[in-house]
């Protein structure tokens, strides 16, 4: 099967940068800068606490990333209630914090949309808005965000549209978690709402214990990106990285191949896309 492109990602969450670890990231840095990325992707939880000093250091350990960087924030981002300087110095290094709003690359190749996110629970065993009105406030919130996504989905131009939230947007990432803190993970409203857009993949943190890969109802790949999971495959892990293959009638340059490294997990749409399309032998 003949294809006509694809862009690149890389992607991390819960990198939860503390102060005096600015050398935690020295391989990350390294890692993507040999893979020709696109973008970079950080789903929330940068910091531990939310301290404008951890904000600080890294900032200046992701500084010589050579993609772009988007991002979105996570609970432990708003720990301090310094969410507003913490934006402020990550912005001013260069990384796009999304909330509710969109990015779009250079070129029209790639556009994202994020938001934080919330808790909730999924399916039939979601909160509903029922009794108390902290029950209340609690499920709003989840409503809110996941409007906030589905509104900054349906204005995102790009030939590959891109969610990014830090709270998980399904259940099937989550697996391997314990049961009883499910409802503090995510939401399947927020998959919803990237299941009413045109979205070809979706990435998150926050299940520290889940599972890399998983679906919307609809079927659209969502990945928990989250460090303890990416390190749970491999002790050196520190980034995803996965080609997405551009639509039909949409061209570019050739990226290079993946170079091979054990700080890389490395998924390809391009080539699973080309599997499934092969006829089963009788």
């Amino acid at each position: 099967m003949s294809t006509t492109g694809k862009v690149r990602i890389a992607a991390v969450a819960d990198l939860h940068c503390r102060l005096g670890r600015k050398d935690n990231f020295r391989r990350l840095v390294r890692a993507i800068n040999e893979q020709s990325a696109d973008i970079v992707l950080l789903g929330g939880d940068l910091t531990d606490h939310g301290h404008p000093d951890e904000a600080k250091v890294l900032a200046e350990s992701l500084s010589e990333l050579f993609p772009p960087i988007v991002a979105v924030l996570g609970n432990h981002d708003l720990d301090c209630g310094k969410r507003h300087e913490v934006v402020e110095i990550l912005g001013s290094a260069g990384i796009t914090i999304l909330d509710g709003d969109r990015y779009k690359k250079k070129g029209g190749l790639i556009g994202v949309a994020g938001v934080k996110g919330f808790a909730g629970g999924f399916g039939r065993q979601a909160l509903q808005p029922f009794g108390e009105e902290a029950i209340k406030a609690f499920v709003m919130e989840t409503i809110q965000e996941s409007l906030a996504l589905e509104g900054a989905l349906s204005r995102t131009e790009g030939a590959i549209k891109i969610a990014l939230t830090h709270y998980a947007p399904t259940a099937s990432t989550c697996v391997g978690e314990s049961p009883e803190i499910m409802p503090f993970l995510g939401s399947s409203k927020l998959g919803e709402a990237i299941d009413a857009q045109e979205v070809a993949i979706a990435f998150h943190g926050h299940a520290h214990h889940g599972t890399l890969r998983g679906t919307t109802p609809a079927g659209r790949p969502v990945f928990n990106v989250a460090l303890p999971v990416l390190r749970r495959i491999h002790p050196d892990r520190r980034a995803l990285i996965v080609d997405v293959p551009l639509p039909p009638g949409v061209e570019r340059e050739e990226l290079p191949p993946v170079v091979e490294s054990t700080a890389i997990e490395y998924v390809s749409l391009e080539e699973e896309k080309e599997v499934a399309a092969r006829p089963l032998l009788q």
